[in-house]
């Protein structure tokens, strides 16, 4: 008779947030864990699976071919795990949530609905894609429960940093750079004021003492990413949802000067949210942790 090895859920959920948070001891904070446990769990899978799933690289670990396979079938495993102890633990979550976000996450978030409402299926949502600023006031003034945006800065009433994204400048991959244009100031497609990304950006150009001049401005997404790939200009961004036409611009080779990180913030009305809230901001978390970091980023040792 065939005798099958059953993976440990607990040490699953170890190895993929090691990889999701860039560092183990991290997971080890995150998961009430001591380094050398998180240590032994990592081992303990090796030896279930048969085969080294990691590998010295530099400071840090990286995947092995066989680690990057299975990374891919714990999250599904992980998933479907915390779906289905939310579904039967949930059956009777109901209400309404309105939910806020930037239009980073517009195409992202039909699936995360999804998702939720396999597990939550008497919740009713209300969604507005909008800026930052907007969706930070409408929370605070108790308009939206819940609300996803970039910056934050601890002005909203109950607000959490859920991810730190490199920002880039974004261009066509054909660019020629900062020198091709002389004397003349460079072309920036950007949102109109208020605008992060837009005043680190020209923050970033000014200190660098790099004339510019704003060429395009659109109330969307979409419009800036049109103009960036016709060629008007580059704008600033960071690297999530980025169109195939597009990429980030390499600041050595391009002449730019390098861009801070952007904090991410997700931002409730309420500091006791209701069940139905408070469940959609957990799924929330949970999958900007696993999806917006990109999957087998080496992760440090330390």
């Amino acid at each position: 008779m065939l005798i099958r090895t059953n993976l440990d859920m607990d040490v699953l959920r170890t190895f993929v947030t090691g990889f999701e948070l860039g560092s183990f001891t991290r997971a080890a904070e995150q998961l009430g864990r001591s380094q050398s446990a998180v240590s032994t769990q990592l081992r303990r899978l090796e030896d279930q699976v048969g085969q080294p799933l990691v590998q010295k690289s530099g400071r840090g670990l990286a995947l092995t071919s066989a680690g990057e396979m299975l990374l891919g079938y714990a999250k599904r495993i992980l998933e479907l795990n915390d779906e289905a102890l939310g579904s039967v633990r949930g059956a009777d979550v109901e209400g309404w949530v309105r939910l806020g976000l930037v239009q980073d996450f517009e195409a992202w978030l039909p699936e995360v609905l999804s998702r939720f409402s396999s597990a939550h299926p008497k919740v009713r949502f209300e969604v507005q894609v909008e800026r930052s600023l907007s969706l930070m006031e409408k929370t605070r003034k108790g308009d939206l429960d819940l609300a996803l945006f970039w910056g934050g800065g601890g002005e909203g009433p109950h607000e959490e940093r859920v991810a730190e994204l490199t920002t880039a400048w974004i261009g066509r991959p054909d660019w020629p750079g900062v020198r091709s244009f002389g004397a003349e100031p460079l072309p920036l497609v950007a949102f109109a004021l208020p605008c992060g990304f837009r005043v680190a950006g020209v923050t970033a150009l000014e200190d660098a003492g790099i004339p510019w001049r704003l060429v395009f401005t659109s109330p969307s997404l979409s419009g800036l990413w049109a103009a960036a790939a016709a060629g008007l200009g580059v704008t600033i961004r960071t690297t999530f949802g980025v169109p195939e036409t597009l990429c980030a611009l390499e600041p050595t080779l391009s002449g730019l000067p390098a861009l801070p990180t952007m904090p991410l913030v997700l931002n409730r009305a309420e500091r006791v949210p209701s069940p139905a809230v408070a469940r959609l901001r957990a799924i929330l978390v949970e999958t900007i942790r696993s999806g917006v970091v990109p999957s087998g980023t080496a992760p440090s040792t330390e």
